[in-house]
């Protein structure tokens, strides 16, 4: 670590996430909200259960309610739905998440849509989306914010810099895309269907990975002095993995998120500011 720690720094977001729950803890206090948090969960992923723990421990930490909803995977499509909308109405659920990745054999939009925008605080029903894309939503999807937040904490100029997404997905790559062009960035987002996707990696002054495919960036592949923003999970071992080699990456990179302890503890912060947000609007 010695030979990198001169010219590299690590974005520390379970700092800058214990730093908004504090607010957050602060402000919910000082305004009385009685809120709680209603997360779905279908099946057993591993990585769903770490992030369900996460989101756990942060409404204890600002003081705000729990409440996980387990279904079997087996469940039917119309069972899920009906349960889903009783969850959704019910006045003591303030925020509502449904918690991603669905097993296969589901459509994730015939759940997502059934959440209101004022519950949508993942930002992923269809309606809750349009208006993000307008322009004309009061939050942003968690991730998103969370790396903002990561940018603007170590004053990262974002503007003509030339921004590349790994995976185009409705997560990270999709939203975050758009964001960026807002700040003036040159932004490229790679999919499966990318041409030459190592010249693209090569010239990115700021790369962001959100694939889930453990190691899939190393350090023979990036320029010396990249910001590298790793917002993949995936379970390798029993152990949370990103999408970057730490190891190589970090002896050529200006700026890295680790995983854990980067892109992950940010977004669960984010996710609890819009379900405050959202009760105080």
């Amino acid at each position: 670590m010695s030979e990198i720690s001169h010219t590299m720094k690590i974005l520390d977001g379970k700092k800058l996430s214990e730093k908004i729950l504090g607010n957050l803890k602060k402000k919910n206090k000082k305004r009385k909200l009685k809120l709680r948090l209603a997360v779905v969960q279908v099946g057993e992923n591993p990585v769903s259960k770490i992030f369900i723990n996460q989101k756990k421990k942060a409404c204890e930490r600002v003081g705000i309610g729990f409440k996980l909803y387990r279904f079997n995977k087996k469940i039917k499509t119309h069972l899920l739905q009906r349960e889903i909308a009783k969850i959704t109405v019910d006045f003591i659920n303030s925020g509502v998440v449904i918690q991603l990745p669905l097993p296969k054999e589901f459509f994730p939009e015939a759940f997502l849509n059934l959440i209101p925008e004022e519950k949508d605080i993942d930002v992923l029903s269809e309606k809750s989306l349009g208006k993000f894309y307008q322009g004309t939503l009061k939050i942003l999807p968690p991730t998103v914010q969370g790396i903002l937040y990561l940018f603007k904490n170590y004053k990262i100029k974002l503007k003509g810099k030339n921004v590349v997404i790994v995976g185009a997905g409705r997560l990270v790559g999709n939203p975050l895309a758009l964001r960026l062009l807002q700040e003036k960035a040159t932004i490229s987002v790679l999919n499966e269907f990318t041409k030459d996707t190592p010249s693209f990696i090569k010239k990115a002054d700021i790369l962001i990975s959100g694939v889930g495919k453990p190691n899939l960036i190393t350090g023979g592949m990036v320029k010396k002095g990249v910001m590298v923003i790793d917002a993949g999970t995936s379970i390798k071992k029993g152990k949370l993995m990103g999408d970057v080699d730490f190891k190589s990456v970090s002896k050529k990179a200006s700026y890295i998120t680790p995983v854990p302890g980067g892109v992950g503890p940010m977004t669960v912060a984010c996710l609890i500011e819009n379900l405050v947000k959202l009760n105080l609007l």
